[in-house]
């Protein structure tokens, strides 16, 4: 029998990356990334960043001509595709179809007046209650700008996109979006289960430009003759999932029930977790958006907390404080000292401001610190309980909103490479952290295996996931834990 493959694609800001997974074995058979270098990001003004969307398409048809090739693997034998990419991001494209202008990405910040005036203007309680969140810097914000700043640019608007739908339409020829991608953008409502069109009425903004919206997990569109021939695809292949990265990085670690986590901390850090009731925090302090598998009659929102100031602070300590060991060996240093590092405490926020603190900017400190007795093993110490700890003060306010933490799913990779950040986690969350082997494209692909119906369902198109460790909460040290924690806590609300 010939061989069947599911292609995924991870469109992220830095790189698009590309995955071929054996539909049958669920083994990942080749993955590739373009650029090998960070992609550029435009700031024609202080808060602004852009990218051209079609330098998504040509990074992605790189790192899909490198697996092909490597795999040896054909545009026949490829049953269904998948797409991940970064949130928030907006494409005004014409009746064409062509981009009227580089996209507005997740972390520019030129939007977050029209957001606020929004959130003011509407009420707390209509924006809340009906978007889950304050419209803040997302999508329908970033539209507002557009419509106020370039008029005549905003007149030949067809549709607007987010960065995967515009991938999708590219594969396609044909325009349309999810409605977990809806919710990101503050398009959707979810008292009336349809799009907002309270907020579209509020900034002026026509129901037209919104594409036709699809299924998450489904046959949304298949690849076109052209995108076919330039690809090397074949024409007819169904795309059959489309996912946010936050959303799919849960998804590939097989998180889609109420309480289960998925986790990740790189420069920053984020907190996604499963709800199973419509709820959200009074104070915006979470993002809460629908979860890929979210349906009208069956509620699975995403929760997600983000901290800016995470592995950052740990890689700061690496440069200025440990620069003479590595990160493994800066690890075992940090052990050397008590849990609670013998009362230093470090607040990790010094990566701009954090949303978790209502968007407070307090900058990093350390508290605590004598001369006398402490080394920079409490220091290290004490950043990585900080990064834990900024973490557990997040997962409290979504333990607030109903959700009950039992487990963390998180991939093996940075902070998570740390023993002492593990069981730190563990011992005060009192969740089991489960470390596996994924990424986002072959999550994707994954996802695409769901929508087009090669698997059952999420157990089945994950039973391959390797389950790489398993760690557990040490009882003998969970007041200790506990303590440090509290004490950290203090310090942090005395601050804010």
């Amino acid at each position: 029998m010939t061989a069947r493959y599911l292609l995924g694609f991870d469109v992220g800001s830095s790189s698009v990356k590309a995955s071929l997974v054996n539909a049958d074995s669920g083994k990942c058979v080749a993955s590739a990334f373009f650029p090998e270098k960070e992609a550029p990001i435009k700031a024609v003004k202080a808060g602004w960043a852009e990218q051209e969307p079609d330098s998504w398409w040509q990074y992605g048809k790189q790192a899909l001509q490198k697996i092909m090739a490597e795999a040896a693997v054909k545009g026949d034998d490829i049953v269904a595709i998948g797409i991940s990419y970064q949130m928030h991001g907006l494409v005004c494209v014409d009746k064409d179809l062509k981009p009227l202008r580089p996209a507005i990405i997740w972390c520019d910040s030129r939007a977050v007046p029209y957001g606020d005036k929004a959130f003011n203007e509407l009420g707390a309680e209509q924006c809340l209650s009906h978007l889950l969140n304050s419209p803040g810097n997302f999508t329908a914000a970033k539209l507002a700008w557009v419509k106020e700043n370039e008029p005549e640019l905003y007149s030949k608007i067809y549709k607007v996109m987010l960065p995967g739908d515009y991938i999708a339409m590219r594969l396609s020829g044909v325009a349309n979006t999810t409605v977990s991608g809806l919710s990101e953008g503050m398009f959707w409502d979810f008292k009336q289960n349809s799009v907002a069109q309270f907020l579209l009425d509020y900034y002026g903004i026509p129901a037209s430009f919104i594409p036709d919206i699809v299924p998450t997990f489904s046959e949304q569109s298949v690849v076109c003759e052209a995108a076919a021939q330039e690809l090397g695809l074949k024409a007819g292949t169904p795309i059959t999932y489309r996912g946010g990265d936050q959303p799919n990085n849960a998804l590939s670690l097989n998180v889609f029930e109420p309480g289960e986590i998925a986790a990740t901390a790189g420069t920053s850090g984020v907190v996604y977790g499963v709800l199973g009731e419509v709820n959200y925090d009074p104070k915006s302090r979470v993002n809460t958006f629908a979860h890929v598998n979210h349906a009208a009659d069956n509620t699975r929102l995403g929760v997600l907390l983000c901290i800016n100031g995470t592995g950052i602070l740990n890689a700061w300590m690496h440069r200025n404080v440990t620069f003479d060991m590595g990160y493994a060996e800066m690890n075992d240093l940090a052990a050397q000292a008590p849990i609670g590092s013998d009362g230093v405490a470090i607040m990790p926020f010094g990566n701009g401001a954090e949303r978790v603190l209502q968007n407070r900017e307090l900058g990093c400190s350390i508290h605590g610190l004598n001369f006398n007795k402490h080394s920079r093993a409490n220091l290290v110490r004490a950043a990585q309980e900080g990064i834990v700890f900024s973490f557990c003060y997040g997962m409290e306010i979504m333990q607030q909103m109903g959700m009950d933490i039992r487990k963390i799913h998180a991939g093996r990779a940075n902070m998570f490479l740390s023993p002492l950040f593990r069981d730190t986690l563990a011992g005060v969350s009192g969740a089991t952290i489960e470390l596996y082997e994924t990424d986002g494209s072959v999550g994707a692909a994954k996802g695409a295996g769901i929508g087009a119906g090669i698997y059952a369902d999420h157990n089945e198109a994950f039973a391959t996931l390797e389950k790489l460790q398993v760690i557990e909460p040490c009882e003998n040290d969970r007041e200790a834990y506990r303590a440090a924690y509290a004490h950290w806590k203090e310090i942090l609300n005395a601050n804010i």
